[in-house]
């Protein structure tokens, strides 16, 4: 089944905290990229505990930076993580070496850090192969830096090209492996992004050859607007495609439903089971509205309006393409009955009444000093390699694109 109307948040930590608890961020603190730290085990149940507690082993591979602590402290009994997205050659600073269940691994002179990865997750399912598993795999392959893959040839034009289509390769191994351990038709495949594409390349991120709204990191459609596609062979309707919206906290109870796990108690949980009209059952779509929040920014939205923090009216009917703002003294029936409704969704919920980014409200990590100049430096030292053309990296070279991109 593929969603057509799947939200997550405009960045990538509050998105994976919304992914792992099932709840808003508000509730959880986990705001933007800088506060990960307000999430602690003691308050929040993250969907690896609850799984286990029905007879799940389960893993985790990939990004994991934004959260706190380390993922067995939320409840994976085995991981593999790095630090920072688009780092995958040990020539770049944060890939000289990944941790595995707590133990650091040197990246190796011309190892590929998402050939490892796919390593990690083919062994964790060789293992697990006759136990129930839950495996959260934490891909990034279009997030900067944008780097040569093993694919890539050595005079590459279009890099980013050649990361989605080895990021699609390595779903495609994956699927493969799937079907080798016999596991195809037992097992529930979930793939869905976690923001919108960054605008360094949204030129060319275009549907139908049209320019899209947003763009990671705003709060327009396409900053939280992210494909999903979910997987099961003889319980979901081969190429069924859906409107109905689902949020990125969603799947939390859809997985526990799914594998027969009882919810954490004592929670409110934001998100809402989908696994009913997942499977074919006849049943109402479990949502009508969606929310979504990024530092001190939020908005709500059904089928074909949004009202945002500042109860301003978006007509969403021409979304992804534009959302044109509802002067406030319109009279047009339709978008009168939807700022009430809209409003009154966001009055319920009360975001502001609930824990508030503490940084500058971006939810990005905040402009200190220090961090404005290790930009600074960043970008000179890409204006460096552009003007110099191209710089040779394992007999490879890096494309010139990469040098104005931002450190998100």
């Amino acid at each position: 089944m593929r969603f057509e109307h799947c939200y997550a948040a405009p960045l990538c930590g509050p998105s994976r905290a919304c992914l792992m608890t099932g709840r808003y961020a508000y509730r959880t603190g986990m705001t933007g990229n800088d506060s990960g730290p307000l999430l602690k085990p003691e308050v929040e149940t993250m969907i690896p505990k609850v799984l286990k507690a029905a007879g799940y082993v389960t893993g985790m591979c990939g990004k994991w930076d934004q959260l706190p602590l380390q993922p067995s402290d939320w409840g994976f009994d085995e991981y593999l993580r790095f630090k920072g997205s688009g780092q995958y050659w040990n020539y770049q600073p944060k890939a000289k070496a990944y941790t595995v269940n707590g133990q650091q691994v040197p990246l190796l002179d011309k190892e590929y850090l998402p050939d490892k990865m796919h390593e990690f997750v083919v062994s964790f399912l060789s293992h697990h192969k006759d136990d129930h598993f839950y495996l959260y795999y934490s891909m990034s392959h279009v997030h900067e830096d944008i780097l040569p893959t093993p694919d890539s040839a050595p005079d590459s034009k279009n890099l980013y090209n050649d990361n989605v289509l080895y990021m699609d390769k390595l779903v495609g191994k994956l699927v493969a492996e799937v079907d080798r351990l016999g596991l195809r038709n037992k097992t529930i495949i979930a793939f869905a992004g976690d923001n919108g594409t960054t605008h360094t390349y949204t030129p060319v991120s275009t549907v139908h050859g049209r320019p899209l709204s947003g763009y990671k990191t705003t709060m327009l459609e396409c900053g939280a607007l992210v494909p999903c596609i979910v997987s099961w062979p003889g319980k979901i309707q081969p190429t069924s495609v859906t409107k109905g919206l689902i949020n990125i906290t969603d799947f939390f109870p859809t997985l526990a439903e799914i594998g027969g796990a009882p919810l954490p108690q004592g929670l409110i949980l934001d998100g809402q089971a989908f696994a009913k009209p997942l499977l074919g059952q006849k049943t109402s779509w479990p949502r009508n509205w969606i929310f979504v929040e990024l530092g001190r920014h939020w908005y709500d939205r059904d089928a074909d309006w949004k009202m945002d923090e500042k109860s301003q009216l978006f007509d969403m009917r021409d979304a992804p393409f534009a959302e044109p703002v509802v002067p406030p003294e319109s009279t047009d029936p339709t978008a009168v009955n939807e700022r009430k409704h809209l409003q009154e969704v966001l009055t319920q919920l009360n975001p502001a009444g609930g824990i508030m980014d503490p940084g500058d409200g971006s939810g990005s990590h905040a402009k200190t000093p220090e961090k404005l100049e290790k930009k600074k430096l960043k970008k000179a030292q890409r204006d460096a390699v552009r003007t110099g053309g191209a710089a040779a990296v394992d007999g490879k070279a890096m494309d010139s694109q990469n040098a104005n991109a931002p450190e998100e």
